[in-house]
């Protein structure tokens, strides 16, 4: 039985940030919503992850998402993957990652148990992506091909929109997806861990785009656990449309909670605020009832970051 909190809204899935480093620089990166500084770094190890992944499954939450920084820079990555894989319960193993890494590990990955993959791709045009992240496009398209071949399914594509950047590229990115084999995801830029004036700067609504792809689209379905975004069903591609998750819809729906890479839990992306320390008590001896009580207490502190609507005032 999964935890619910006291706006009634389940706990099922949980985000682990295994590291705070990666390999790109991404100016739009939120960061999981962690400060982005690098000079002190506590990780959790391997054992650790999976202590505390095994107790969140004891609790309900049946899916997990690593993320990172980039998680595949975790020399453990395959130990990690295989224990959490083996956690009785967890429905669902995914990762999010740039994918420039991903190439020689995907196989391995897919055997180790992790279930699908998210790749961050803001464009397929060389120059922009370098631009834009400082890496190189041929390493994560590599990336994307081999996790579609390892069967990481489905393999979902974030495409971050960005005014005057990569917006005019959104059908070329349709059609890409389409030929590899992946979803598509368009994603809103988000004013986490950046400045006003790159969010007023870069900002794109994607209206204009669920317009196109409703006029396009032989079936449009919502995930009811997924702030009800939508996916449009295109001929012989998928597209999800992923709004701004600070808004009073995301929040009415939201079913997760995030463990940060120095083993916090953070009951909201937009808050650090009201995080709850789990990695000291571990590393103190701290047995598994204590630990759950941890996670009832971080679920308690889950709240609408946004709660203008008057169905949150009436639970």
């Amino acid at each position: 039985m999964a935890l619910v909190d006291s706006y009634g809204r389940p706990l099922l899935n949980l985000r682990i940030a295994l590291t705070k480093p990666c390999n790109l620089h991404c100016s739009f990166c939120h960061a999981e919503g962690e400060d982005k500084n690098t000079e002190h770094i506590t990780e959790m190890t391997a054992e650790e992850v999976v202590r505390i992944s095994r107790i969140a499954a004891s609790l309900g939450i049946s899916r997990i998402k690593l993320t990172g920084g980039e998680p595949l820079l975790r020399k453990d990555i395959l130990e990690i993957v295989n224990g959490l894989a083996s956690i009785p319960g967890l429905e669902e193993l995914s990762m999010t990652t740039n994918g420039t890494l991903l190439e020689p590990l995907a196989k391995e990955l897919k055997a180790s148990g992790l279930k699908r993959v998210n790749i961050n791709l803001p464009t397929i045009d060389g120059e922009t992506y370098c631009k834009l992240t400082g890496g190189k496009l041929e390493n994560v398209l590599n990336g994307v091909k081999a996790a579609v071949e390892a069967r990481l399914n489905p393999v979902k594509l974030n495409m971050l929109v960005l005014r005057g950047v990569n917006d005019y590229q959104v059908p070329e990115m349709i059609n890409f997806a389409r030929e590899v084999g992946a979803v598509l995801q368009l994603i809103e830029l988000e004013p986490i861990n950046i400045t006003s004036e790159y969010y007023a700067t870069y900002h794109k609504p994607l209206d204009e785009y669920e317009e196109m792809l409703k006029q396009k689209a032989r079936k449009v379905e919502a995930r009811k656990y997924m702030q009800n975004r939508h996916i449009y069903h295109l001929p012989d591609v998928k597209v999800e449309v992923v709004r701004p998750i600070e808004n009073t819809e995301f929040c009415w729906h939201c079913t997760r909670l995030r463990v940060t890479s120095d083993g916090k839990l953070k009951p909201c992306l937009m808050r650090n605020d009201n995080t709850v320390d789990i990695l000291t008590p571990i590393r103190n001896g701290a047995k598994d009832e204590e630990l759950v009580e941890l996670f009832k207490i971080a679920n308690e502190r889950r709240q609408p970051y946004n709660k203008a609507e008057n169905r949150f005032l009436n639970l």
